[in-house]
Protein backbone atom coordinates (compact mmCIF):
# COMPACT_ATOMS: atom_id res chain seq x y z
CA UNK A 1 0.00 0.00 0.00
CA UNK A 2 1.12 3.28 -0.94
CA UNK A 3 2.89 5.84 1.73
CA UNK A 4 0.43 9.07 2.40
CA UNK A 5 2.47 11.66 1.42
CA UNK A 6 2.68 13.57 4.65
CA UNK A 7 5.19 16.37 4.78
CA UNK A 8 5.97 19.93 5.88
CA UNK A 9 7.93 22.62 4.76
CA UNK A 10 10.18 25.60 6.70
CA UNK A 11 11.82 28.70 5.41
CA UNK A 12 13.63 31.03 7.15
CA UNK A 13 15.67 34.24 5.70
CA UNK A 14 18.22 36.18 7.04
CA UNK A 15 19.39 39.46 6.22
CA UNK A 16 20.95 40.28 4.20
CA UNK A 17 18.36 37.62 2.28
CA UNK A 18 15.80 39.96 3.42
CA UNK A 19 14.96 42.69 2.00
CA UNK A 20 14.37 44.89 5.48
CA UNK A 21 16.55 44.16 8.67
CA UNK A 22 14.21 42.06 9.36
CA UNK A 23 14.21 37.94 10.36
CA UNK A 24 11.45 36.08 7.93
CA UNK A 25 10.02 32.52 9.03
CA UNK A 26 7.26 30.98 7.27
CA UNK A 27 5.92 27.35 7.57
CA UNK A 28 3.02 25.20 5.69
CA UNK A 29 2.21 22.60 8.12
CA UNK A 30 0.75 19.43 5.70
CA UNK A 31 -1.73 16.90 7.47
CA UNK A 32 -4.60 15.04 7.39
CA UNK A 33 -7.18 16.48 5.23
CA UNK A 34 -9.84 16.26 7.47
CA UNK A 35 -7.53 17.27 10.49
CA UNK A 36 -8.86 20.57 12.22
CA UNK A 37 -5.61 23.05 13.22
CA UNK A 38 -6.34 25.29 15.82
CA UNK A 39 -4.82 28.50 17.12
CA UNK A 40 -4.48 28.85 20.81
CA UNK A 41 -2.70 31.77 22.78
CA UNK A 42 -1.23 30.80 26.59
CA UNK A 43 0.36 33.90 28.83
CA UNK A 44 3.37 33.34 30.55
CA UNK A 45 2.79 31.78 33.83
CA UNK A 46 5.00 30.84 36.98
CA UNK A 47 4.61 26.93 38.34
CA UNK A 48 5.05 25.74 41.59
CA UNK A 49 8.20 23.21 42.76
CA UNK A 50 7.04 19.41 41.98
CA UNK A 51 4.16 20.96 39.06
CA UNK A 52 4.11 18.13 35.79
CA UNK A 53 3.09 19.08 32.40
CA UNK A 54 0.62 16.35 30.85
CA UNK A 55 2.30 16.45 27.50
CA UNK A 56 0.16 14.35 24.45
CA UNK A 57 1.28 11.36 26.27
CA UNK A 58 3.33 11.53 29.17
CA UNK A 59 3.64 13.51 31.95
CA UNK A 60 7.79 15.43 32.55
CA UNK A 61 8.28 17.93 35.25
CA UNK A 62 7.06 21.52 34.88
CA UNK A 63 9.61 24.28 34.50
CA UNK A 64 9.41 27.43 37.35
CA UNK A 65 8.75 29.55 34.19
CA UNK A 66 7.00 29.45 30.60
CA UNK A 67 7.29 31.90 28.21
CA UNK A 68 3.84 33.06 26.41
CA UNK A 69 3.32 31.13 23.20
CA UNK A 70 1.02 31.28 19.93
CA UNK A 71 0.56 27.97 18.61
CA UNK A 72 -0.80 26.35 15.33
CA UNK A 73 -1.45 23.24 16.28
CA UNK A 74 -3.91 19.69 15.45
CA UNK A 75 -6.62 19.99 17.78
CA UNK A 76 -6.04 16.83 19.31
CA UNK A 77 -3.03 17.00 20.61
CA UNK A 78 -0.83 19.52 23.63
CA UNK A 79 2.39 20.24 21.50
CA UNK A 80 2.47 22.31 17.77
CA UNK A 81 3.35 22.30 14.35
CA UNK A 82 4.79 25.57 14.85
CA UNK A 83 4.33 28.68 17.05
CA UNK A 84 6.20 31.64 18.32
CA UNK A 85 7.15 33.04 21.72
CA UNK A 86 7.03 36.30 23.46
CA UNK A 87 11.41 35.96 23.32
CA UNK A 88 11.14 36.42 19.62
CA UNK A 89 11.73 32.54 18.81
CA UNK A 90 9.99 30.46 16.17
CA UNK A 91 9.59 27.15 15.47
CA UNK A 92 8.73 24.59 13.32
CA UNK A 93 9.13 20.97 13.11
CA UNK A 94 9.11 17.97 10.01
CA UNK A 95 8.37 14.27 9.99
CA UNK A 96 12.29 12.15 9.20
CA UNK A 97 13.07 8.64 9.49
CA UNK A 98 16.40 7.65 10.11
CA UNK A 99 18.75 4.56 10.72
CA UNK A 100 17.80 5.04 13.87
CA UNK A 101 14.37 2.53 14.62
CA UNK A 102 11.20 4.71 15.71
CA UNK A 103 10.30 3.99 19.24
CA UNK A 104 6.66 1.96 18.75
CA UNK A 105 6.08 3.12 22.50
CA UNK A 106 4.41 6.55 23.71
CA UNK A 107 6.67 9.75 24.66
CA UNK A 108 7.22 13.17 23.50
CA UNK A 109 5.67 14.20 19.91
CA UNK A 110 8.15 16.19 17.95
CA UNK A 111 5.30 18.87 18.49
CA UNK A 112 5.10 18.45 22.22
CA UNK A 113 9.22 19.33 21.55
CA UNK A 114 7.76 22.31 19.47
CA UNK A 115 6.09 23.90 22.64
CA UNK A 116 7.85 22.98 25.25
CA UNK A 117 11.17 24.61 23.05
CA UNK A 118 8.94 27.63 22.71
CA UNK A 119 7.49 27.90 26.83
CA UNK A 120 11.57 27.36 28.39
CA UNK A 121 13.51 28.99 25.55
CA UNK A 122 14.84 32.69 25.69
CA UNK A 123 16.36 32.30 22.44
CA UNK A 124 16.82 29.75 19.27
CA UNK A 125 20.15 28.10 21.12
CA UNK A 126 18.22 28.08 24.51
CA UNK A 127 14.82 26.61 22.99
CA UNK A 128 17.79 24.22 21.15
CA UNK A 129 18.86 22.82 24.59
CA UNK A 130 15.12 22.86 25.91
CA UNK A 131 14.40 20.35 22.94
CA UNK A 132 17.51 17.81 23.34
CA UNK A 133 17.86 17.71 26.84
CA UNK A 134 13.99 16.48 26.59
CA UNK A 135 15.12 14.27 23.97
CA UNK A 136 18.40 12.67 25.89
CA UNK A 137 15.86 12.06 29.02
CA UNK A 138 12.28 11.11 27.70
CA UNK A 139 13.06 10.12 23.86
CA UNK A 140 10.55 10.87 20.93
CA UNK A 141 7.96 8.83 20.31
CA UNK A 142 4.28 7.53 19.64
CA UNK A 143 1.05 8.41 17.27
CA UNK A 144 1.68 11.10 15.50
CA UNK A 145 -1.93 11.51 13.64
CA UNK A 146 -5.39 10.66 15.06
CA UNK A 147 -5.98 7.13 13.77
CA UNK A 148 -5.79 3.79 15.38
CA UNK A 149 -3.49 2.79 12.34
CA UNK A 150 0.14 3.43 14.12
CA UNK A 151 2.09 5.99 12.56
CA UNK A 152 5.53 7.88 14.40
CA UNK A 153 8.27 9.06 12.85
CA UNK A 154 11.63 10.98 14.04
CA UNK A 155 11.71 14.80 14.07
CA UNK A 156 13.82 17.73 12.07
CA UNK A 157 13.24 21.31 13.65
CA UNK A 158 13.77 24.96 12.19
CA UNK A 159 14.51 27.47 15.24
CA UNK A 160 14.39 31.15 14.52
CA UNK A 161 14.93 34.25 16.75
CA UNK A 162 15.81 37.93 15.47
CA UNK A 163 19.68 37.14 15.31
CA UNK A 164 20.59 33.67 14.11
CA UNK A 165 18.60 29.91 12.87
CA UNK A 166 19.05 26.98 13.84
CA UNK A 167 18.34 23.70 11.89
CA UNK A 168 18.45 20.71 14.35
CA UNK A 169 17.86 16.93 13.38
CA UNK A 170 17.45 14.16 15.39
CA UNK A 171 17.71 10.72 15.24
CA UNK A 172 15.78 8.69 18.38
CA UNK A 173 17.66 10.33 21.36
CA UNK A 174 20.74 11.09 18.91
CA UNK A 175 21.27 14.86 17.18
CA UNK A 176 23.23 16.97 15.29
CA UNK A 177 22.86 20.90 14.04
CA UNK A 178 23.54 23.64 11.80
CA UNK A 179 23.65 27.36 12.66
CA UNK A 180 22.49 29.42 9.92
CA UNK A 181 23.70 33.42 10.62
CA UNK A 182 22.81 35.02 6.83
CA UNK A 183 20.78 34.12 4.23
CA UNK A 184 17.63 32.18 3.44
CA UNK A 185 17.55 28.14 4.29
CA UNK A 186 14.76 26.17 3.94
CA UNK A 187 14.24 22.25 5.30
CA UNK A 188 11.70 19.11 4.16
CA UNK A 189 11.10 15.92 5.00
CA UNK A 190 14.74 15.23 4.83
CA UNK A 191 18.17 14.88 6.78
CA UNK A 192 19.94 18.36 4.99
CA UNK A 193 23.30 18.73 7.66
CA UNK A 194 25.90 16.77 5.77
CA UNK A 195 29.78 17.86 6.87
CA UNK A 196 28.04 21.18 8.09
CA UNK A 197 28.14 20.65 11.74
CA UNK A 198 27.65 23.33 14.27
CA UNK A 199 26.77 21.28 17.08
CA UNK A 200 25.98 17.55 18.17
CA UNK A 201 25.04 14.87 20.59
CA UNK A 202 28.31 13.41 22.19
CA UNK A 203 27.90 9.78 20.95
CA UNK A 204 26.45 10.48 17.75
CA UNK A 205 29.68 9.14 16.05
CA UNK A 206 30.57 6.34 18.22
CA UNK A 207 26.69 4.98 17.66
CA UNK A 208 27.15 5.77 13.88
CA UNK A 209 30.58 3.34 14.29
CA UNK A 210 29.12 1.08 16.86
CA UNK A 211 26.28 0.54 14.08
CA UNK A 212 28.88 0.23 11.42
CA UNK A 213 27.15 3.07 9.29
CA UNK A 214 30.27 5.01 9.36
CA UNK A 215 34.59 3.30 9.22
CA UNK A 216 35.54 6.59 11.54
CA UNK A 217 37.93 8.03 8.77
CA UNK A 218 37.37 10.80 6.34
CA UNK A 219 34.83 13.62 7.26
CA UNK A 220 31.68 12.37 9.05
CA UNK A 221 28.65 13.65 7.06
CA UNK A 222 25.75 13.03 9.21
CA UNK A 223 22.50 12.81 6.21
CA UNK A 224 25.30 10.09 4.73
CA UNK A 225 25.78 8.50 7.66
CA UNK A 226 22.02 8.59 9.23
CA UNK A 227 19.71 8.34 6.10
CA UNK A 228 18.07 5.31 6.04
CA UNK A 229 19.06 2.73 3.06
CA UNK A 230 15.22 2.20 1.73
CA UNK A 231 14.08 5.76 2.48
CA UNK A 232 9.31 5.91 2.77
CA UNK A 233 8.28 7.20 -0.22
CA UNK A 234 7.29 10.53 1.37
CA UNK A 235 10.89 11.26 2.02
CA UNK A 236 11.96 10.34 -1.54
CA UNK A 237 8.60 13.00 -2.44
CA UNK A 238 10.22 15.88 -0.08
CA UNK A 239 13.05 15.87 -2.49
CA UNK A 240 11.63 17.75 -5.16
CA UNK A 241 9.74 19.83 -2.72
CA UNK A 242 13.26 20.50 -0.91
CA UNK A 243 14.71 21.39 -4.21
CA UNK A 244 11.94 23.75 -5.68
CA UNK A 245 11.48 25.63 -2.06
CA UNK A 246 15.27 26.38 -2.05
CA UNK A 247 14.65 27.36 -5.86
CA UNK A 248 11.94 29.65 -4.24
CA UNK A 249 13.98 31.21 -1.47
CA UNK A 250 17.17 31.36 -3.87
CA UNK A 251 14.99 33.69 -6.66
CA UNK A 252 14.15 36.09 -3.68
CA UNK A 253 17.41 36.16 -1.99
CA UNK A 254 18.57 39.94 -0.29
CA UNK A 255 14.72 40.64 -1.48
CA UNK A 256 12.42 38.51 0.90
CA UNK A 257 9.69 40.05 2.88
CA UNK A 258 6.65 38.77 4.76
CA UNK A 259 4.21 39.10 1.52
CA UNK A 260 6.99 36.85 -0.64
CA UNK A 261 7.29 33.91 1.74
CA UNK A 262 3.08 34.06 1.99
CA UNK A 263 3.65 33.53 -1.68
CA UNK A 264 5.98 30.73 -1.22
CA UNK A 265 3.50 29.00 1.10
CA UNK A 266 1.01 29.94 -1.89
CA UNK A 267 2.54 27.84 -4.27
CA UNK A 268 1.42 24.60 -5.31
CA UNK A 269 2.97 23.70 -8.67
CA UNK A 270 6.58 23.04 -6.40
CA UNK A 271 4.25 20.92 -3.96
CA UNK A 272 5.11 23.44 -1.23
CA UNK A 273 1.20 24.52 -0.82
CA UNK A 274 0.06 20.47 -1.02
CA UNK A 275 -3.66 19.43 -1.79
CA UNK A 276 -2.58 15.53 -2.49
CA UNK A 277 -5.60 12.42 -2.37
CA UNK A 278 -5.83 12.54 2.02
CA UNK A 279 -3.00 15.59 2.75
CA UNK A 280 -3.65 18.80 2.01
CA UNK A 281 -2.00 21.91 3.89
CA UNK A 282 -3.83 22.64 7.10
CA UNK A 283 -2.24 25.44 8.70
CA UNK A 284 0.30 27.94 7.59
CA UNK A 285 2.27 30.49 9.49
CA UNK A 286 5.14 32.96 8.68
CA UNK A 287 6.56 35.69 11.06
CA UNK A 288 8.50 38.95 10.85
CA UNK A 289 11.33 39.30 13.80
CA UNK A 290 12.73 42.36 13.11
CA UNK A 291 16.54 42.87 14.28
CA UNK A 292 15.73 45.98 16.42
CA UNK A 293 14.90 44.42 19.49
CA UNK A 294 12.72 47.82 20.75
CA UNK A 295 10.05 46.38 17.26
CA UNK A 296 7.71 44.31 18.39
CA UNK A 297 7.37 40.48 15.90
CA UNK A 298 4.63 40.25 13.75
CA UNK A 299 3.15 36.69 13.69
CA UNK A 300 1.05 35.88 10.64
CA UNK A 301 -1.18 32.96 11.34
CA UNK A 302 -4.15 30.99 9.02
CA UNK A 303 -6.02 29.22 11.49
CA UNK A 304 -7.66 27.41 7.95
CA UNK A 305 -6.83 25.19 5.47
CA UNK A 306 -5.04 25.60 2.08
CA UNK A 307 -3.15 29.25 2.60
CA UNK A 308 -4.27 29.70 -1.83
CA UNK A 309 -7.42 30.14 -0.53
CA UNK A 310 -7.35 31.62 2.84
CA UNK A 311 -5.58 35.12 5.04
CA UNK A 312 -2.73 35.29 6.94
CA UNK A 313 -4.00 37.19 9.93
CA UNK A 314 -1.45 38.80 12.50
CA UNK A 315 -0.98 38.09 16.06
CA UNK A 316 1.44 40.61 18.33
CA UNK A 317 2.41 39.73 21.80
CA UNK A 318 0.71 42.39 24.03
CA UNK A 319 0.01 42.93 27.90
CA UNK A 320 -3.59 42.88 27.13
CA UNK A 321 -4.21 40.28 24.91
CA UNK A 322 -7.88 39.43 23.31
CA UNK A 323 -9.13 35.85 23.73
CA UNK A 324 -9.68 34.41 20.34
CA UNK A 325 -12.20 31.29 21.13
CA UNK A 326 -13.75 31.11 17.06
CA UNK A 327 -10.00 29.65 16.45
CA UNK A 328 -9.92 27.33 19.36
CA UNK A 329 -11.88 24.24 18.96
CA UNK A 330 -14.27 21.98 21.19
CA UNK A 331 -12.69 20.23 24.06
CA UNK A 332 -14.08 16.39 25.03
CA UNK A 333 -12.03 16.24 28.70
CA UNK A 334 -11.78 12.72 29.40
CA UNK A 335 -14.06 11.40 26.72
CA UNK A 336 -11.92 12.74 23.97
CA UNK A 337 -10.78 9.50 21.72
CA UNK A 338 -7.34 11.06 21.86
CA UNK A 339 -6.80 10.44 25.84
CA UNK A 340 -9.12 6.83 25.65
CA UNK A 341 -7.81 3.71 25.82
CA UNK A 342 -7.31 2.30 23.66
CA UNK A 343 -6.73 5.47 21.59
CA UNK A 344 -8.14 6.79 18.45
CA UNK A 345 -11.34 4.77 18.47
CA UNK A 346 -13.79 7.23 17.41
CA UNK A 347 -14.01 10.54 15.88
CA UNK A 348 -15.31 13.59 17.21
CA UNK A 349 -16.14 16.87 15.51
CA UNK A 350 -13.27 19.78 16.20
CA UNK A 351 -14.36 22.26 13.72
CA UNK A 352 -14.00 25.94 15.70
CA UNK A 353 -16.02 28.66 14.24
CA UNK A 354 -13.63 29.88 11.52
CA UNK A 355 -12.67 26.54 10.18
CA UNK A 356 -16.58 26.20 10.01
CA UNK A 357 -17.44 29.06 8.18
CA UNK A 358 -14.43 29.20 5.64
CA UNK A 359 -15.61 25.59 4.82
CA UNK A 360 -18.87 26.93 3.91
CA UNK A 361 -17.55 29.80 2.03
CA UNK A 362 -15.35 27.33 0.14
CA UNK A 363 -18.56 24.95 -0.63
CA UNK A 364 -20.49 28.53 -1.84
CA UNK A 365 -17.14 29.48 -3.79
CA UNK A 366 -17.55 26.26 -5.49
CA UNK A 367 -20.85 26.69 -6.57
CA UNK A 368 -20.68 30.47 -7.72
CA UNK A 369 -16.82 30.50 -8.98
CA UNK A 370 -17.60 34.44 -9.92
CA UNK A 371 -18.65 35.35 -6.13
CA UNK A 372 -15.99 33.36 -4.74
CA UNK A 373 -13.32 34.69 -6.78
CA UNK A 374 -14.71 38.26 -5.65
CA UNK A 375 -14.80 37.39 -2.11
CA UNK A 376 -11.02 36.22 -2.06
CA UNK A 377 -9.93 39.34 -3.57
CA UNK A 378 -11.74 41.75 -1.15
CA UNK A 379 -10.10 39.34 1.80
CA UNK A 380 -6.64 39.65 -0.47
CA UNK A 381 -6.62 43.06 -0.79
CA UNK A 382 -7.39 42.93 3.14
CA UNK A 383 -4.35 41.14 3.87
CA UNK A 384 -2.25 43.33 1.85
CA UNK A 385 -3.14 46.36 3.11
CA UNK A 386 -2.90 45.05 6.84
CA UNK A 387 0.57 43.96 5.65
CA UNK A 388 1.32 47.81 4.15
CA UNK A 389 0.21 49.09 7.74
CA UNK A 390 2.30 46.70 9.60
CA UNK A 391 5.63 47.70 7.79
CA UNK A 392 4.88 50.96 7.72
CA UNK A 393 4.94 50.96 11.81
CA UNK A 394 7.61 48.91 11.95
CA UNK A 395 9.65 51.44 9.69
CA UNK A 396 8.51 54.50 11.70
CA UNK A 397 5.71 55.66 8.84
CA UNK A 398 2.60 54.90 11.10
CA UNK A 399 2.69 54.92 14.99
CA UNK A 400 2.01 51.96 16.48
CA UNK A 401 -1.55 51.11 17.96
CA UNK A 402 -2.43 48.94 20.54
CA UNK A 403 -1.72 45.63 19.13
CA UNK A 404 -3.02 42.95 21.46
CA UNK A 405 -6.68 43.28 19.17
CA UNK A 406 -5.16 42.29 16.00
CA UNK A 407 -5.89 39.01 15.46
CA UNK A 408 -9.19 39.44 17.61
CA UNK A 409 -10.07 41.55 14.96
CA UNK A 410 -9.10 40.33 11.61
CA UNK A 411 -10.88 36.29 12.61
CA UNK A 412 -13.88 38.45 13.67
CA UNK A 413 -14.13 40.26 10.14
CA UNK A 414 -13.14 37.03 8.06
CA UNK A 415 -16.00 35.27 9.29
CA UNK A 416 -18.14 38.09 8.50
CA UNK A 417 -16.94 38.07 5.15
CA UNK A 418 -17.92 34.69 4.72
CA UNK A 419 -21.37 35.12 6.21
Amino acid sequence: MAEPPLSCDCFVSLPPGSHDDHVIFGKNSDRPRDEVQEVVYYPAASHPAGAVVECTYIQIPQMGHTHAVVLSRPAWLWGAEMGANDQGVCIGNEAVWTREPVSPGEALLGMDLVRLGLERGDNAWGALTVITGLLEEHGQGGPCREDPEPFSYHNTFLLVDRNEAWVLETAGKLWVAQKVTAGVKNISNQLTIGTEISAEHPELRSVAQAQGWWNGEGEFNYSQVFSPENPPARMELAKQRYSGGTQLLQQHDGSMTAEVMMSILRDKPSGICMDSGGFCTTGSMVSILPRDPSLPCIHFLTATPDPSRSIFKPFVFSECMTPVSRVVSPHYGLDDPARKQPRFQSQVDRRHSLYKAHQVALSNMETNPEEGDGLQEILRDLESQCLKDILAMLSGELPGEELGDLFFDCVDTEIKFYQ
